[in-house]
């Protein structure tokens, strides 16, 4: 089977080098320096095994990328659509350019070639495209990639969502995810585009929800974490959901689907007033951290604080909306001085180059009046934590989501503010 992957980032290098192992594969994208660099096995973001698997591929034969949607598409069996969806500062997904390549490129298949879009678009892009280009079968698969575990949760998904027209090709598409699972549900395509959204905007609730309830229990002396656990243990909830107080949803993908969904409630007349909601009180929780430090110091102008993690999470180099590049900012806005450690980063953006940017974690927390655990690196938890406090003008540690709860229990005099603690 040849399948063309069509978009080289980090959806579209994931999904290449996973199904090398099982099929030919050719990678389409137009930008040339990506695919130079995707042909000496180099991926253009940073994710746990990627490079090793693509090299992988290449030293198999299996796995090849070009920038000739000619040459790519030449006896074609599947062009998965795989383009990264961008999102601008406001959480609003612009998909105009990512259509416009799309378009592009589907003249050069051969008639009958099966079109699967796993790119995250809003519901009805599908059909749109089946419009157009009628000549091509089309299906939905929404990409479920997690930043930092994308190979495992391509490679072992608890189920796999598919939208198709054409039930002949049914068949087909569960011998396609067959080496990854069995578990296909096959829904309409404006189902399986839905799903992404409602999904989403699902996980988006519950966070926005705990940590609402999370402040409530910092006014009333309850713990949120104890609350937290009370809720998993109901059989209705269960202990997987997401409903661990902390800091807020971050890096673009929730709020984009809640952006898309509140759009459609505007589009189609259909008044909403939960899903908007959702994105209101996550971006009022995104405060929470710089609110305790004003809370615990006052005026922050002279105060040190170091920033300890400052990607969109662990496991990835993105600093794409990062909690930890928004509080520098608000910090250095304040007056602040602020030192930042992150084992992956090795440069901050333009506005930030006051900041020092240390290599050393223990280098970073020497003299500071506070510490805030902004992305949990596992390096965090096997830090000697009693020896570094020593050297901190003021043991502070803000930590939302409790992460250093284990490490930092047993130390005396430090102070650790987390969600949800009573205050």
């Amino acid at each position: 089977m040849k399948i063309v992957v069509l978009g080289l980032w980090h959806l579209g290098c994931v999904t290449a080098a996973c199904c090398a192992r099982h099929y030919r594969i050719i990678g389409l994208d137009s930008d040339a320096q990506t695919v130079a660099d995707l042909q000496q096995g180099k991926a253009p973001l940073f994710e746990p095994g990627l490079n090793e698997l693509l090299s992988a591929g290449l030293a198999s034969g299996a796995l090849a990328f070009t920038t000739d949607p000619q040459i790519a598409c030449a006896g074609a069996e599947v062009l998965w659509i795989c383009y990264d969806t961008p999102v601008n500062e406001h959480d609003e997904s612009d998909v105009t350019g990512l259509l416009e390549r799309v378009r592009r490129t589907l003249p050069h298949l051969p008639n009958g070639t099966l079109v699967l879009v796993s790119s995250q678009l809003p519901v009805g892009t599908c059909g749109k495209l089946e419009g157009e280009f009628p000549q091509f079968s089309f299906a939905c698969s929404p990409e479920n990639l997690r930043l930092g575990k994308a190979i495992e949760a391509f490679e072992k998904p608890e189920r796999v969502i598919v939208g198709l027209r054409d039930q002949s090709r049914q068949a087909f598409l569960q011998k396609l995810f067959q080496p990854f699972t069995s578990q296909v549900l096959f829904m309409r395509i404006e189902s399986a585009e839905m799903v992404k959204h409602a999904l989403n905007g699902f996980l988006a609730l519950s966070i926005a929800y705990i940590n609402e309830i999370a402040r409530l229990c910092e006014r009333t002396g309850a713990d949120a974490q104890e609350v937290s656990a009370g809720l998993k243990s109901d059989a209705r909830i269960g202990p997987r959901s997401y409903l661990s107080p902390g800091g807020p949803f971050a890096g673009g993908t929730l709020a984009r689907d809640v952006v898309t969904l509140t759009r459609l409630g505007t589009e189609k007349a259909e008044a909403l007033s939960l899903i908007p909601s959702i994105k209101q009180s996550n971006d009022q929780h995104r405060g929470w951290m710089f609110g305790r430090l004003q809370a615990r110091f006052g005026n922050l102008r002279g105060c040190t604080t170091a920033v300890l993690g400052l990607t969109y999470k662990p496991g990835t180099d993105t600093l794409r909306r990062s909690v930890a590049i928004e509080l520098c900012r608000q910090l250095t806005a304040a007056g602040a001085t602020v030192r930042a450690w992150d084992p992956v980063v090795h440069a901050l953006p333009p506005d930030l180059k006051a900041i020092a940017l240390t290599p050393e974690l223990a280098e970073a927390l020497q003299g500071v009046d506070a510490a805030v655990i902004c992305t949990e690196w596992p390096q965090l938890r096997q830090a000697r934590w009693r020896e570094m406090i020593s050297t901190m003008r003021q043991p502070v540690i803000i930590d939302a989501n409790r992460f250093l709860e284990k490490e930092l229990k047993e130390l005396c005099g430090i102070e650790h503010l987390s969600v949800g603690r009573a205050l």
